[in-house]
């Protein structure tokens, strides 16, 4: 057997979307995550582009989670030719189907807008990054799925086993044994790794011993605020904007963010935070799904939340209205003031977000609460960085809505919280993926160096030979 092991990243190398890393290992060839790039124009025109490895030579595919960015170019690797199994667990497996068959018909809408402007234009025809039939083909791949610390044969020589990551609904960390039959070795991934202490998922599972170690670094360069000041703050802006009657728009992730944020406002109607009889949109088909897909799974939440769901349902409050059908989200704004809007996309570069912005973000009595993280060129981070005006549907906007950043409800560890999930067993190297390079993976480069960790920061389709 060939034991060189070979590690490249094809996504999330020096920039925080799209996860995708290939592991070469004994004549095998195993990817963990494929998912979009998201942010600006350019970053997103990057998932036409080549994976930079042929999809028909993957064995396997390993997902950690439903996030866009971790599984979003899924139904492109089978549409170009992978035919291997995809492992992951129970709830990812339920919420990538949602977000995978959400992203194919957001990309077909955006073809057949581009195709509208281009016959007006030069008539090039414009093709979606994939169908909805790739999408639906992409779910037959999925195999059984894993429990937690189950171990799995994943190829001749390769072992896996998920470990919760405490990230979202069904995240998992990923523990890889490498055996050629002469030596053993061990490489874990980190997926995304959720900040501990939160409300509805179990705290991470720490960093078992691994001889390798491919790290996220999203907010490797800061600490979070802290959970009870930041809730305070969520309600401080509902209740000054109620005061002026205005609409609290909040850009919304439709997995985990969507809930968690319902929660709080269910806690929040209910012990007098908030007003009473203030109506909740969540305008979102996903996070509506997403939320459905939350109440089957029990097995991902904290024992403290599974005894809440025995006293009722703790995503409800009385005035909560879930808007599936796009008249149901036109109707919204009609709604002057005095409701709270919920809407993905996250980052507002997609979905219904952008229409109640349109028209909220230029009234001085409304507020655009932003509850997670906006990469660099989104539509979000240009509100967040204090923009005068901003391009909504070939439309000039002005910004006078105020703009809440409310930081400390992030999915994310922070990096206290990605040291201590790291731990201090003795690693051969760190290899940093998915942060913002100058920021996140620099500073977390510069920490584990200085306490003696070999680390080091992969370049695009770069190929690492690790011994």
């Amino acid at each position: 057997m060939n034991s060189k092991l070979v590690y490249s990243c094809h996504g999330a190398a020096k920039q925080v979307t799209g996860s995708c890393h290939l592991l070469r290992f004994g004549g095998r060839s195993v990817l963990i995550d494929c998912g979009l790039f998201q942010g600006s124009h350019e970053q997103e025109q990057a998932n036409a582009e080549p994976f930079g490895f042929d999809p028909a030579s993957i064995d396997v595919l390993l997902l950690t989670h439903a996030h866009l960015d971790h599984c979003g170019r899924i139904p492109k690797l089978v549409r170009e030719g992978f035919r291997g199994r995809i492992l992951t667990t129970a709830a990812t497996r339920d919420l990538a189907r949602v977000v995978m068959v959400d992203a194919a018909g957001l990309q077909e809408e955006e073809a057949r807008r581009a195709q509208r402007s281009g016959r007006r234009r030069d008539g090039t025809p414009a093709a979606p990054l994939y169908t909805l039939d790739d999408a639906f083909h992409a779910l037959d791949y999925f195999a059984e799925p894993l429990n937690y610390n189950q171990t799995v044969a994943v190829t001749e020589g390769i072992q896996a086993r998920f470990l919760d990551a405490g990230h979202i609904l069904g995240s998992a960390s990923i523990l890889l044994q490498l055996d050629d039959g002469q030596r053993q070795r061990t490489m874990l991934f980190s997926g995304d790794q959720g900040n501990p202490g939160r409300p509805i998922l179990r705290d991470p599972v720490p960093a078992p011993a691994a001889d390798y170690v491919v790290m996220e670094t999203t907010y490797g360069d800061r600490p979070h605020r802290s959970l009870p000041d930041t809730v305070d703050e969520l309600y401080q802006a509902i209740r000054e904007t109620m005061a002026r009657h205005g609409n609290v728009v909040i850009p919304t992730f439709a997995l985990e963010r969507a809930q968690e944020i319902l929660y709080y406002l269910h806690r929040g109607i209910r012990d007098g935070h908030i007003p009473a009889y203030t109506p909740v949109f969540l305008d979102s088909p996903m996070a509506i799904s997403a939320t459905e897909i939350f109440r089957r799974h029990p097995e991902c939440f904290d024992e403290d939340f599974n005894k809440e769901l025995q006293h009722g349902d703790p995503f409800a409050m009385p005035n909560l209205h879930f808007t599936r059908e796009t008249a149901e989200s036109m109707a919204i704004n009609h709604v002057e003031g005095g409701a709270i809007i919920m809407a993905g996309s996250g980052m507002c570069n997609g979905g219904r977000v952008r229409h109640h912005l349109k028209h909220n973000l230029w009234r001085e009595r409304c507020s655009i609460v932003f509850v997670g993280y906006a990469a660099a060129g989104s539509l979000a981070r240009r509100i967040v960085d204090g923009a005068d005006s901003v391009r909504i549907f070939n439309e000039e906007i002005r910004v006078r809505a105020q703009v809440w950043t409310i930081n400390g409800f992030s999915a994310h560890a922070d990096q206290t919280a990605l040291l201590s999930w790291l731990g201090t067993a003795p690693r051969r190297k760190v290899l940093l993926v998915h942060g913002e390079y100058e920021s996140g993976m620099r500073a977390m480069q510069e920490r584990l160096q200085a306490l003696g960790i070999p680390c080091q920061l992969p370049g695009m389709h770069e190929p690492i030979v690790l011994d």
